[in-house]
C-alpha cells in the first residue's frame, strides 16, 4: 500500500513539476510587435493586414501599406525590442521539456499544455489542436532544433481555454509557412529567416533574432490577454448641443434632393436649410438660423478643437490607400493628407463596447462607391469620431459609421449613402441626395421623440431583396397603406395591405428604394430597401 502511495505521490509531483516548467517567457517591449527582426530586413509584397508594430533593430522595413501599428526601423523602440527578444529566447531555450513528439505535427493530433521538444526540423500538417484543459493560463512551448515549415492550409486550433498569447514556438532554423496556414502563438526564429506566404494568418507574432522577415499578403495580429493592455482609445468629446444634430453646418446652406430619411435635427447657423420632407425627418428641421443652431455652432467648434489637439497613437502612412479591409483598434489615428476610403475599413473594439476610435485627417475625405466602415467585436458608432480638415464627399451607396466633423469644407452625401452617426462641418455647404442618416445616442430630447414616432409595426424581409418582398404586419395594422419610392423620389408602388402577411412581387431595377407605411391606426413607419440584381 505504501508503495502505491509513493508512486502516486511521484506521479503527482511530476505533473505539478511539468506545470511549473511550462512558464511563458517575459516578452517585454517586443510584445508590441507583430513582425520584428533584431538583425535583418523586414519586407512585404501584396496587401497584408497587420495589427501590431513592425520593424527591425538593424535594417529596414519596406513596402508595407497602412499598418495598425507603428513602424520602427533602427530606433530606440527597436533596440529595446531586440534586447527583450534575446531575454525571451533565452527563457524559452532554458525550459525543461516534458514531451517529445515526432517531427510531423498535426493530422488531427491533440496536445495538452507543456513543453515539447523536437530534436530536428518539424512540419505542421493538416490540423493540430492545443487543448488548454479548462485552464486559461495553460502554456504551450515548442522547441524545434531545426527548421519549421507547414503544408498549405495547415492550422493550429485552440480549445478548452487555450489562448494564443500562451503559445510559443522556438525554432533553430528557417520558419517557412505555406499558403493559407492558420497559426497561433509567437514564433521565434533563432539566427534564421522567417517567410510567411500568401494567405497565412497568425494570431501571435513572427520574430527573428537574426534573419530577414518576408511576408506576402498575410494577416498577423498580436494576441490579446495574458496581461496585455486593454485598449480603450481616448476620452470621448463632450458634444453638448451637437448631440441633437445629425446634419449641420456652422456657416453655409444645407440642401437635399430626393427622399432622405433622417433621425436627428438638421440645420445651419448661417444659411437656409431646404429640400427635406418633415414626414421623413424624426427631429427638427431648422429652416432658418435660430438659438439652437447658434449653440450648436459654438459647441461644434469646441468638439473640433478637442479632436484636433488629441495626441496621435498611430499614423497611417498611406492616406490615398485607406480602406482595403484595413483593421483598426481603439486608438487615435492620423492620416496626414487627403484621404480616400476604398472598400472597407474595419473598427475592432476587441470586445470592449466602451472603446473609442478617433481618426484625424489633415485634408479632404472622399470614398469610393459602396465604401463601408464596419464595426467588429463590440465597436459602437457612438464611440467613433472623424476629424476632417477639408471637404467631405461620400460616394454613392457608401455606408459610414461615426460622427464626421469637417473643418472649413463642403460636404456631399451622394445617392444611397447611409450614415449611423452625424455629418457636421464648421464652415461649408452641405448637400445630401436620397440618403439615410440616423444619429447615435446622446440627445435626450430626440430620444423621446424617436420612441413615439418610429414605432415599428411592419417587418420587411429579405433586405436586400431580388424580386419578392415579404411583409408582416401587426394584427391591428392590417389595412395599412404601403408606398415605395425610388432614389429620385418617384413613386413606384402604392397598395393597401389587406392581410397580416404578404409576399409582394416587385420588378424594379437594382438600386436604393425608400418605403413608407401609413398605418391604419395613424402611426407611420419608413425606411430603406435595396433591390439587388
Amino acid at each position: 500500500m505504501k508503495k502505491i502511495l509513493k508512486l502516486a505521490a511521484v506521479a503527482a509531483f511530476m505533473c505539478f513539476n511539468s506545470q511549473l516548467i511550462a512558464q511563458a517567457p517575459v516578452l517585454g517591449s517586443v510584445a508590441n510587435f507583430a513582425l520584428f527582426s533584431s538583425n535583418g530586413a523586414v519586407s512585404n509584397t501584396g496587401l497584408s493586414h497587420l495589427t501590431g508594430d513592425v520593424g527591425t533593430a538593424n535594417g529596414s522595413s519596406t513596402n508595407f501599406g497602412n499598418v495598425d501599428g507603428v513602424m520602427h526601423d533602427a530606433d530606440g523602440a527597436a533596440a529595446s525590442a531586440a534586447a527583450a527578444l534575446t531575454l525571451a529566447y533565452n527563457q524559452l531555450n532554458a525550459t525543461i521539456s516534458n514531451f517529445f513528439p515526432a517531427p510531423l505535427l498535426g493530422n488531427g493530433q491533440i496536445l495538452p499544455a507543456g513543453v515539447y521538444s523536437i530534436g530536428q526540423s518539424a512540419i505542421l500538417d493538416n490540423t493540430l489542436t492545443l487543448d488548454g484543459g479548462g485552464n486559461a493560463n495553460a502554456v504551450f512551448i515548442f522547441k524545434i532544433q531545426g527548421a519549421f515549415s507547414s503544408t498549405s492550409g495547415a492550422k493550429v486550433v485552440l480549445t478548452n481555454g487555450a489562448t494564443a498569447c500562451n503559445v510559443f514556438w522556438k525554432v533553430e532554423g528557417l520558419v517557412d509557412l505555406a499558403t493559407n496556414t492558420e497559426m497561433k502563438g509567437t514564433l521565434v526564429a533563432n539566427n534564421a529567416a522567417i517567410v510567411l506566404n500568401s494567405g497565412v494568418t497568425i494570431e501571435g507574432r513572427a520574430l527573428s533574432t537574426t534573419g530577414a522577415v518576408s511576408v506576402s499578403g498575410v494577416t498577423v495580429t498580436t494576441p490579446i490577454g495574458c496581461g496585455s493592455p486593454i485598449l480603450t482609445g481616448p476620452a470621448l468629446p463632450v458634444l453638448n448641443t451637437v448631440a441633437c444634430y445629425t446634419i449641420f453646418t456652422g456657416s453655409g446652406t444645407v440642401t437635399n434632393s430626393g427622399i432622405s430619411l433622417v433621425t436627428g435635427d438638421i440645420g445651419s447657423n448661417v444659411g437656409l436649410t431646404t429640400g427635406f420632407d418633415p414626414l421623413n425627418v424624426t427631429g427638427t428641421i431648422h429652416s432658418n438660423p435660430d438659438i439652437s443652431t447658434a449653440a450648436c455652432a459654438l459647441d461644434l467648434n469646441n468638439v473640433y478643437t478637442y479632436l484636433n489637439t488629441l495626441s496621435t497613437d498611430i499614423e497611417l502612412l498611406y492616406p490615398a490607400a485607406f480602406g482595403q479591409d484595413l483593421v483598426l483598434t481603439p486608438h487615435t489615428y492620423l492620416l496626414n493628407a487627403a484621404t480616400v476610403l476604398n472598400g472597407n475599413v474595419i473598427l475592432n473594439a476587441q470586445n470592449n463596447p466602451d472603446a473609442v476610435f478617433v481618426i484625424k485627417i489633415n485634408g479632404a475625405l472622399s470614398t469610393g462607391t459602396y465604401a463601408s466602415v464596419l464595426l467588429q467585436n463590440g465597436a459602437q458608432a457612438k464611440n467613433v469620431f472623424w476629424k476632417v480638415d477639408g471637404a467631405i464627399s461620400l460616394n454613392d451607396y457608401s455606408s459610414f459609421k461615426g460622427t464626421l466633423i469637417g473643418n472649413n469644407g463642403a460636404v456631399n452625401l451622394n445617392t444611397g449613402t447611409s450614415l449611423e452617426g452625424r455629418i457636421l462641418t464648421t464652415t461649408g455647404a452641405v448637400a445630401t441626395a436620397s440618403i439615410t442618416a440616423v444619429m447615435t445616442p446622446g440627445c435626450s430630447t430626440l430620444g423621446t421623440m424617436s420612441a413615439s414616432s418610429q414605432n415599428k409595426f411592419a417587418t420587411l424581409y429579405p433586405n436586400p431583396f431580388s424580386s419578392v418582398l415579404h411583409i408582416t404586419l401587426d394584427e391591428a395594422e392590417v389595412g395599412s397603406d404601403l408606398l415605395i419610392f425610388n432614389s429620385a423620389g418617384s413613386n413606384v408602388l402604392k397598395m393597401r395591405l389587406t392581410n397580416k402577411t404578404t409576399a409582394l412581387d416587385i420588378n424594379v431595377p437594382a438600386g436604393i428604394y425608400f418605403y413608407q407605411f401609413k398605418g391604419k391606426t395613424g402611426v407611420q413607419q419608413s425606411g430603406k430597401l435595396i433591390s439587388k440584381p
